[in-house]
């Protein structure tokens, strides 16, 4: 019924002003249906959120003024709209049904009657003032998104660089506490843990009370762990504290990628995205050859985790003096509170004030749903196990690298660091690559109404994957004999990293086109599986190099990153088929454009 109504009032809009609405064509109705449907399928049982949705009336009702009708049906406006509403919606506490309770209610108080309701309650919902509103952090100055992203960046790189520092130290803190190497690679691999859990909590908390409050709260509990780690007396207290610095560590990681999406468009996402997944990748591999001068110093492993901690203070600090917050319900959230309180309106608020927080929801959506989204989505688990994979590789690069550089050739702790320069090196290459295939992928976007098709990002996963491939046979048969020069391994990290970047940072771009409104979810479940294999990959590294050598553990490895290639090739060729029959991927079609 209510999409019926929308329909009969935009069309006696169109009969009475046919000047202000151009016709459109049957693909630009498409594309806007497609949006709206989007929007109305926030959640698998329908039913109860649908229900809640007519209550409220936020499919009926209009949110602009008359004046402003122009701006309400620019595409832009309109999008932004949906989006907000699918954002309410999707978010834990949204559903009225939820909220039903059979007690009483309590007496207003004082003697007095409960008030009449509010006569329009939509009318006094505050949304934002046409496309070009300031407040939209779409709309914020360039050098204002800039320095948010260099603030964000250098977040994410602190937490990822204290994923790393420690193993340095491994050998020297399980030589201090009298337990072996692989009790000492806990210290990285309870960290990584840390990654897995942590979005359990820091992505409902995002959309509930915004970007901004997560970030400073994860920050400052990231530097005060790290400083615990630096000081403990005895293992335990280390591995605990190294758990809850990647627990906090864990929320820029969550939160700064949807912090990018707040701030650009389809346009200018992917560079955005591309500079924030070097960070996450470049951060663990800066940190060895750091981690290993400072333990061969008079400074002492402790002093691994002192940095740390200076870094995450200065993080914490540029947090809470500069980030403003990006999430719009939250910015509309202020907006109300500014208005009630110089109007003295008590009536006007923000959609996500209605919102209650309700722990079955709380599971539902950000822990039952992910899970089912990674065993029922063929999409959501195979590219999870492959991002897994590779993530978990690079986490066991850790042990590998000092393996050969540091006990086949010979080097110490801060130099056996250095070949990491290499993946690094094939990083810059691979985020290099993606931005100057940006300006090609913005001309079908153009050309396609803005609609992305999630097989656009799938062509640097196949040759990142390919390239992966070839990096690990190229590391294992030429790193397992010390007459072959090092720099020869070391060239290999070229081919690893620049594979590494590639598949993962496309791979999540292409989850989050498939699942839109679900992507959160989508990502929380590739972020819960990958952390794990991050976790474990460590522990069993050095058994599997000193086992089946050098050469045969990489060839086992290159084999297995052979094996996957062919995931990316299948979805490219058969992924809108199979978003066809998916319950939380909305299927775009394409309009004029070639592949």
């Amino acid at each position: 019924m209510p999409n019926i109504v929308d329909k009969d009032l935009e069309k006696a809009e169109r009969d009475a002003s046919p000047s202000r609405f151009p016709e459109q064509s049957p693909d630009q109705r498409e594309a806007l249906a497609r949006t709206v449907t989007a929007s109305s399928s926030s959640s698998s049982s329908s039913d109860g959120s649908s229900v809640a949705r007519e209550e409220i009336g936020m499919s009926r009702l209009r949110t602009q003024p008359d004046d402003n009708t122009d701006l309400e049906r620019h595409a832009t406006a309109l999008s932004r709209i949906q989006t907000a509403r699918s954002q309410h919606s999707a978010t834990v506490g949204a559903s009225l049904k939820s909220r039903q309770s059979r007690k009483p209610l309590p007496e207003f108080g004082g003697g007095k009657p409960f008030p009449p309701p509010l006569p329009a309650r939509e009318e006094y919902v505050v949304e934002f003032d046409g496309v070009d509103d300031p407040l939209h952090a779409q709309n914020w100055p360039l050098k204002k998104k800039l320095f948010t992203a260099v603030i964000l960046g250098y977040t994410t790189l602190t937490a990822a660089f204290g994923s790393s520092i420690f193993s340095a130290a491994t050998r020297t803190v399980a030589g201090k506490f009298g337990v072996s190497t692989e009790v000492g690679v806990l210290g990285v691999s309870l960290y990584v843990l840390g990654f897995a859990t942590g979005p359990i909590m820091w992505a409902p908390f995002s959309e509930l009370k915004g970007r901004r409050l997560p970030l400073v709260l994860a920050s400052f509990g990231f530097a005060v762990f790290s400083v615990a780690v630096a000081v403990a007396k005895d293992l335990q207290t280390v591995l605990i504290c190294r758990f809850w610095s990647g627990f906090f560590g864990a929320c820029p990681l969550t939160c700064v990628a949807a912090v990018f999406s707040d701030m650009f468009n389809n346009r200018t996402r992917g560079i955005a995205i591309t500079v924030f997944s070097m960070t996450v990748f470049t951060g663990p591999l800066l940190a060895p050859f750091v981690g290993g001068f400072i333990t061969m110093s008079h400074l002492g492993w402790r002093w691994t985790e002192y940095i740390v901690s200076i870094m995450g203070f200065l993080a914490f600090t540029l947090n809470i003096l500069f980030l403003q917050e990006t999430y719009p319900p939250i910015i509309l959230v202020e907006k109300a509170e500014e208005l009630r309180r110089r109007t003295k309106n008590w009536g006007i608020h923000a959609k996500q004030e209605e919102i209650e927080v309700d722990i079955r929801e709380l599971m539902e959506k950000n822990f039952s749903r992910p899970l089912r989204m990674l065993v029922t989505e063929p999409i959501v688990l195979l590219l999870s196990l492959y991002m897994a994979f590779i993530y978990g590789l690079l986490y066991l690069f850790l042990t590998a690298y000092p393996i050969v550089f540091q006990r086949i050739h010979g080097m110490n702790l801060g130099v056996g660091g250095l070949p990491f320069f290499g993946m690094i090196t094939g990083q810059l290459l691979a985020g290099l690559f993606i931005v100057l295939r940006q300006p090609g992928y913005q001309k079908k976007l153009a050309a396609n109404n803005d609609v992305p098709i999630p097989e656009w990002r799938l062509p640097e996963v196949i040759i990142g994957g390919a390239a992966f491939a070839v990096g690990l046979f190229w590391f294992g048969w030429t790193g397992y004999r010390e007459d072959i020069h090092w720099i020869v391994p070391t060239l290999s990290g070229i081919l690893t990293g620049f594979g590494l970047l590639s598949i993962f940072l496309q791979a999540l771009n292409y989850l989050v086109d498939a699942y839109l409104m679900f992507a959160a979810s989508a990502i929380a479940a590739n972020t819960f599986l990958r952390s794990l294999c991050g976790c474990v990959f460590p522990l069993f590294a050095t058994y599997m190099f000193d086992g089946m050598g050098v050469e045969w553990a990489a060839t086992l490895l290159g084999c297995i990153a052979a094996l996957l290639v062919p995931v990316p090739i299948w979805f490219y060729y058969r992924g809108a088929k199979i978003r066809e029959k998916s319950q939380f991927a909305p299927t775009p079609k394409l309009i004029g454009v070639s592949e």
